[in-house]
C-alpha cells in the first residue's frame, strides 16, 4: 500500500506531466509584440531564425536577434534585411509621367520604336480610387508606356521589378515580356525578374511597357525598377540551433543552443485584462536569459535591431530618429517625417504615424545607434562600420546588450518595445488618443519608465495568469483546447484597440483584419465576445457601446442593428455596402443578455432599452423565417430561409424577455418568452430533416452548425428540448473532415470559431473534444504560416481566407461555459 506521502508526489508529478502537455509548442505563426491591429508583429515559421518577421498584414517588420558567445556570432531571430537601390522610380517614391491608352493600340505597342503621340499623358499611379490614384483608371483595360534614360554608372547585381497590380498585368522592357502576374497583389511588392534581364537595361533611352485588366472591383497599376543590394559576406555567422517554442497566453518563449552558450528568449505583451492601464500600454518585453552549457564561463553580447518598417506604412516613406537617455533608459526613436495622424483607412495598411521605440535599462550599459538596413549584422560582428543615419528610407534601431562573463547560473536582461500612436482612431469626427493617455497628460517615455519600473511584477502576473489559464482550459475542454487558448488569446485582443469614448464610456473598437477592415463589426464581436466575458465584460460594453450611440444619437435611423462604425481607423459610420438587419439586431441583444448573465444584474441593459425594445421588435416581425440576406457568414453568399439565422432571432427575443424580467417587468418578459416558445416550435417543425436539423427551411438535404443555438444553453433560456441539441451533435459526428466539421452543406471549408460553440452544444466531453480535437489539428499541421486563420478548408487544413482575426476570442466558449454553467 503506498503511504500518502506517496500518492501526493504521485498527484504531484501526473499534474506536472498534464500542466506541461497544455503548453503549444507549435502554432501557424508566433505572436512576438501584440497590442493593437497596427502594434503587432510576429513569426511566420516555425523557427524564429527561419525568416523575416512580419505584421500580421504579412509584410516584413523586421526584428534581428544575434549573439556573440567568445567572439562567435549567432543569428537567432529574423533574417538581415533586404537593401535595395532605385534603378527607376515607382510611383509610391516618387510620382512620374508616362503615355497611357485605354483603347487597345496597334500590335507592338510595348516595343521602343511604337509611336504613342496619339497617347494621353498621366502620372502614376493609376487607380479607380480618387483619394488614392495621380491619374483615374476606370475602364477595363489600361495599356502604359513609360520612357526613361538609364545611366551604366553602377554595376547591377539583381534587377528587381517593383510592381502593384489589380487585377491582371504584364510587363515589357524594351519589347521583351519581363513578367506576367495574375489577380490583385494590394501593393507595391518586389518580383524577381528571371533570366539576365539587367542585361535589357541600354545606356540612354528605354522603354518599360504595361498592360492591366481590372477584371472587378479595385484597379491599381504602378511600377518600377531596383537593383538588390549584394549583401554583406559575414563568413563568420552561424545559425543558432532553436531547441523549443512555446506560445502561451500572454508570452512566446523560445530556446537555442548557441555554440558553448543557452538562450532563452521571450516575448511578453502583457494583456491582462483585469488592468485596463497595463492592457493598454504599448509596451512588449523582451527578455534574454543566458547560461554557459559546458560549464565553464564566456564572454557574451546580444544584439537586438528592429527596422523602421514598425513605423510606417510602406518602404518608400521617409523616417527621422533620435537617440536619447531618460528617466534611466536608453531610448532609439523613429517615426515618418510626414506624420500624416488618421489620414488612411482600410485593411491591408500599417501605421505611418507616432513613434516607435526600442529601450534599455542605462544599468545594462547597452550600447545603441543607428544604421542603414545593410549595416546591421556587419556592424555587430565587426566586418562593417556601421555609419550614423538619422533621416532616409533605410533605417534600423541596433541595441547590444553586454553580457560580460556568463557561466552556469543564467544572467537575465531585457528591453522594451514601446509604441506611441498619439491618436489611435477617429470617432465620429474626433481623434482619440489611446487609453493609456486618454486624458492626455501621459508620455510614452513615462510608461517606458513605470514599464521598467514594474519589470519583475508584471513578468510574474503574466505567468500567473498564463499557468491559471492553462488550468482553465485544460479543466473545460482538454489538452488540445488548452493550447488552442493559448494560440488564440493575444490574437483576439490585438485586433483590438482601447479608447475613451466623448462621452466618457469605454470604446474597444476591432479591426475586421484581413477582410474589408470594417471597425467595430457587430459579427465580428458576437464571435469575439466568449473571451471577455470570462475575463473581463466591460470590453464586451466597449465592443458594443459605438453601436448603440450610432442608433440613439439618431446617426443612424433605421428600425435594426449598424453592421459596422466605417472603415478602421475611422469610426464615422457605417461603410460596409449592405445591412445585416436580423444578424445585427439578434447579436447586440444576445450580448447585452451575455452582460447582464455575467454580471447578474441588467443595468447596462436598461440604459439601452429603448434601442433593444426597437431591435427585438424588428426580429419579431422578421426573424423567423428569414428573407434573403446576409449573416456573419457573409462570404458563403445571400440565403433566404436561413434556420441558423432564425435560430439567433428567436434566442434574441428570449434574451430581450429574460432582460426584462431581470428588471422586474414580468408582463413585458412573459410576452416575449412567450413568442420565442412559439417559434421555436415552428422552427422545430419546418428546419425538420428527418435525422437533423436543415440549413434552409423545408429543404431536408441541406444541413448546416447551429452554433447560434449555444445561447439557449449559456443564457439558460430553455427554450429548444434536449433532443434538438443531441440529434445536432449526433449527425455532426457523422459529417467531420480531417481538419473539422464543414460549416454547412454548400461547402467543406468551416469556420474554427463556430466549431467550437457547437460543440459546446454537446453534453459530454467525448463528443466535444472529437469536435474540437481537428481544429487543433488544423493549427499544427496548415501549411498556411499565419496568424491563425478562422476560415480553413476541412479537408486539407489550408487557410481559405481571413487571418489574425478577434474572432479566435469565440473558442473561450467551452471556458465561459466551465464558468457560468459547472461552478
Amino acid at each position: 500500500m503506498k503511504s500518502p506521502l506517496k500518492i501526493v508526489c504521485l498527484l504531484a508529478c501526473v499534474f506536472i506531466s498534464n500542466f506541461a502537455n497544455a503548453q503549444a509548442t507549435k502554432a501557424p505563426a508566433y505572436p512576438l509584440i501584440t497590442h493593437n491591429p497596427y502594434f503587432s508583429v510576429w513569426s511566420f515559421s516555425d523557427d524564429l531564425n527561419a525568416s523575416t518577421t512580419r505584421h500580421w498584414t504579412g509584410k516584413n517588420q523586421s526584428l534581428l536577434g544575434l549573439i556573440k558567445v567568445d567572439g562567435e556570432t549567432y543569428r537567432f531571430m529574423g533574417k538581415e534585411p533586404v537593401a535595395y537601390r532605385t534603378v527607376l522610380d515607382d510611383g509610391d517614391t516618387k510620382p512620374y509621367t508616362c503615355k497611357f491608352t485605354e483603347t487597345k493600340p496597334a500590335d507592338g505597342w510595348e516595343t521602343p520604336g511604337f509611336n504613342d503621340k496619339t497617347w494621353k499623358t498621366g502620372t502614376a499611379p493609376f487607380s479607380e480610387d480618387p483619394k488614392m490614384a495621380k491619374t483615374l483608371w476606370k475602364t477595363r483595360d489600361l495599356w502604359v508606356r513609360r520612357t526613361f534614360i538609364y545611366k551604366k554608372t553602377t554595376p547591377i547585381n539583381k534587377l528587381i521589378l517593383k510592381l502593384h497590380h489589380d487585377d491582371d498585368a504584364e510587363v515589357y522592357l524594351n519589347g521583351e515580356k519581363i513578367n506576367v502576374s495574375t489577380g490583385a497583389n494590394g501593393d507595391l511588392l518586389p518580383v524577381e525578374i528571371k533570366g539576365n534581364v539587367a542585361n535589357k537595361l541600354k545606356e540612354g533611352e528605354n522603354v518599360l511597357a504595361m498592360h492591366c485588366v481590372n477584371t472587378g472591383g479595385g484597379a491599381w497599376l504602378d511600377a518600377g525598377l531596383a537593383d538588390e543590394i549584394k549583401p554583406v559576406v559575414n563568413k563568420n555567422l552561424k545559425t543558432a540551433k532553436q531547441t523549443s517554442v512555446t506560445v502561451n497566453a500572454t508570452q512566446t518563449i523560445y530556446t537555442f543552443t548557441c555554440g558553448k552558450a543557452d538562450l532563452q528568449l521571450t516575448f511578453t505583451s502583457p494583456l491582462l485584462m483585469d488592468n485596463l492601464s497595463l492592457m493598454s500600454r504599448p509596451v512588449t518585453y523582451i527578455t534574454y536569459s543566458v547560461k554557459s552549457n559546458n560549464s565553464q564561463t564566456h564572454d557574451v553580447k546580444v544584439y537586438f535591431g528592429a527596422s523602421a518598417d514598425v513605423a510606417r506604412n510602406k518602404s518608400s516613406q521617409v523616417v527621422t530618429t533620435q537617440k536619447y537617455t531618460l528617466n534611466k533608459l536608453s531610448i532609439l526613436k523613429a517615426g515618418t517625417k510626414e506624420q500624416p495622424v488618421l489620414q488612411k483607412k482600410g485593411d491591408d495598411l500599417r501605421i505611418d504615424w507616432g513613434y516607435m521605440y526600442v529601450a534599455a535599462p542605462v544599468s545594462e550599459n547597452a550600447l545603441q545607434y543607428i544604421t542603414k538596413n545593410s549595416q546591421t549584422v556587419g556592424s555587430f560582428t565587426g566586418i562593417q562600420k556601421a555609419s550614423t543615419t538619422t533621416v532616409g528610407t533605410s533605417v534600423f534601431l541596433n541595441t547590444v546588450i553586454p553580457f560580460g562573463k556568463v557561466g552556469n547560473t543564467a544572467v537575465e536582461k531585457f528591453i522594451e518595445v514601446g509604441y506611441d500612436d498619439i491618436y489611435s482612431v477617429q470617432y465620429f469626427g474626433k481623434n482619440l488618443r489611446p487609453w493609456w493617455n486618454k486624458d492626455g497628460n501621459k508620455t510614452i517615455d513615462g510608461e517606458l519608465k513605470q514599464a521598467a519600473i514594474d519589470y519583475k511584477s508584471i513578468i510574474s502576473k503574466c505567468v500567473a495568469f498564463d499557468d491559471a489559464m492553462k488550468v482553465k482550459a485544460s479543466a473545460a475542454g482538454g489538452l488540445e483546447y488548452a493550447k488552442l487558448c493559448a494560440i488564440a488569446y493575444r490574437q483576439a485582443i490585438s485586433a483590438h484597440s482601447l479608447e475613451r469614448s466623448p462621452e466618457g464610456d469605454i470604446l474597444f473598437l476591432s479591426k475586421e483584419n484581413f477582410s474589408n477592415g470594417s471597425i467595430n463589426t457587430v459579427d465580428v464581436t458576437y464571435p469575439s465576445a466568449p473571451l471577455f466575458l470570462v475575463y473581463n465584460p466591460n470590453l464586451l460594453k466597449g465592443m458594443l457601446n459605438g453601436i448603440f450611440y450610432y442608433s440613439e444619437s439618431g446617426k443612424f435611423k433605421k428600425p435594426f442593428a449598424a453592421h459596422d462604425l466605417g472603415t478602421y481607423p475611422l469610426a464615422n459610420g457605417q461603410t460596409y455596402g449592405e445591412d445585416m438587419p436580423v444578424e445585427e439586431s439578434g447579436n447586440m441583444i444576445l450580448l447585452t443578455a451575455a452582460i447582464a448573465k455575467a454580471e447578474g444584474k441588467a443595468d447596462y441593459a436598461k440604459k439601452h432599452w429603448a434601442t433593444l425594445t426597437t431591435w427585438v421588435g424588428f426580429l419579431v416581425k422578421e426573424g423567423l423565417d428569414p428573407s434573403n440576406q446576409l449573416c456573419t457568414d457573409d462570404f458563403a453568399g445571400h440565403l433566404a430561409r436561413n434556420a441558423n439565422l432564425s435560430l439567433k432571432a428567436i434566442n434574441g427575443i428570449a434574451a430581450y424577455a429574460m432582460l426584462a424580467d431581470m428588471q422586474g417587468d414580468k408582463a413585458t418578459a412573459t410576452k416575449y418568452h412567450t413568442i420565442a416558445k412559439d417559434f421555436v416550435a415552428k422552427w422545430m417543425k419546418m428546419a425538420d430533416a428527418g435525422d437533423h436539423y436543415s440549413l434552409v427551411f423545408e429543404k431536408p438535404d441541406t444541413w448546416s452548425q447551429k452554433y447560434n443555438l449555444v445561447w439557449d444553453k449559456m443564457l439558460g433560456l430553455n427554450l429548444f428540448p434536449k433532443e434538438v441539441y443531441t440529434k445536432e451533435i449526433k449527425y455532426y459526428l457523422t459529417k467531420q473532415n480531417e481538419y473539422g466539421l464543414p460549416l454547412d452543406s454548400r461547402k467543406t471549408y468551416t469556420k474554427s470559431d463556430w466549431i467550437v460553440w457547437t460543440a459546446t452544444l454537446a453534453d459530454n466531453a467525448e463528443d466535444f473534444k472529437a469536435l474540437t480535437d481537428p481544429i487543433y489539428k488544423y493549427a499544427i499541421e496548415t501549411s498556411s504560416h499565419v496568424p491563425i486563420s478562422d476560415w480553413h478548408e476541412t479537408t486539407n487544413g489550408k487557410q481559405v481566407g481571413f487571418q489574425a482575426r478577434s474572432v479566435v476570442g469565440g473558442y473561450f466558449m467551452k471556458m465561459l461555459e466551465q464558468q457560468w454553467l459547472k461552478k
